[in-house]
């Protein structure tokens, strides 16, 4: 991509394209009164306005209108993973990509580790039972007794990861680059270890990016490494199991369950067995999103404007090679 830069006189013009675009217009605004900001809350003035854009503050990058953003230096995006801009990589030329990195870890910890204890103490019988009014009481191990799994770790994963061990679970984990420790990681593999962490584990949680490397990763080979009592959680992508395959492990017992927040379609379709399995928690794609995620974003965005406009390095740089 060839980015010409704004006219002599131009003021540099920001584009929101946003189910909340106006929200985020009116906080860019009061914080930066002499920059120009434009809202797009729907296709049709994106393709209007996006060739006035010098940056892009958006949840996914819109190469249908690629062509159109001459100016575009810098997309932000306002999620985590940026697998919309993949397909189109080696044409963005020397645009600046930067994510939400950093703000999901603590929220989507939470998440898991409510997940994980209420599949740990099998909290979709108890509320089952009580439908039924039945009473059957039963032992269940401590949850510190059990290994914790975590494939990926980033910033939300290094969260999970620690969060595992601060309640005393043996935590093991796996990623790119095993030359420096992690917090609260007790074995640490490379990617071509995942079987040997599968083995080791009670509770997989997959936290990797989506990338080419990591779609279909866990599919019915590897769900039958896994214990019979395991559970697997994913907070990942979708795209990141095999699903037809999860739902045969899980309907022959291969293993204990599993929690899901994200799916290969999304919503969820109503025929998928997942919605009525009574091993599966379901959940709405809703981990990484906590009731403040519009100001946090802003911050991240707002700091980064700052050192834009002064030509400073910025935070949470993309690298397109490796899709993170």
């Amino acid at each position: 991509m060839t980015s010409s830069m704004p006219a002599v006189g131009d003021a540099v013009t920001v584009l929101v394209n946003h189910s909340a675009a106006e929200d985020y217009a009116a906080l860019i605004r009061k914080r930066f009164p002499d920059l120009r900001v434009l809202s797009a809350k729907d296709a049709a003035s994106l393709d209007r306005q996006v060739a006035e854009a010098d940056i892009l503050l958006a949840p996914r990058f819109p190469s249908e209108v690629f062509d159109k953003a001459r100016r575009l230096r810098w997309f932000q995006c306002s999620n985590a993973g940026v697998d919309s801009i993949l397909p189109i990589r080696d044409r963005v030329g020397d645009l600046i990509v930067t994510n939400a990195r950093g703000m999901h870890g603590e929220i989507i910890a939470d998440f898991v580790m409510a997940g994980m204890t209420m599949m740990h103490w099998d909290f979709p019988r108890f509320m089952r039972e009580q439908s039924r009014k039945e009473w059957h009481p039963r032992n269940v191990a401590p949850i510190a007794e059990r290994t914790l799994g975590v494939v990926g770790l980033g910033s939300i994963g290094a969260a999970i990861a620690r969060r595992g061990k601060s309640i005393g679970m043996t935590v093991v984990g796996s990623k790119r680059d095993v030359t420096q420790p992690i917090a609260g990681v007790d074995r640490l593999f490379p990617p071509n270890g995942l079987a040997e962490l599968l083995r080791l584990s009670d509770f997989v949680v997959l936290a990797v990016p989506h990338v080419l490397e990591t779609t279909r990763l866990i599919g019915r080979e590897q769900l039958r490494l896994m214990r019979r009592t395991a559970f697997l959680v994913n907070i990942a992508r979708g795209s990141v199991i095999v699903e037809s395959e999860l739902i045969e492990a899980l309907q022959a017992d291969v293993i204990a369950g599993a929690l899901l927040d994200v799916f290969e379609r999304e919503p969820l379709p109503a025929d998928s067995p997942l919605w009525t399995m009574p091993n599966v928690i379901v959940t709405p794609h809703v981990a990484g999103n906590p009731t403040d995620y519009a100001a946090r974003l802003f911050e991240i965005f707002a700091d980064n404007l700052q050192r834009f406009l002064e030509k400073q390095p910025l935070r949470n740089v993309v690298d397109l090679k490796r899709g993170y």
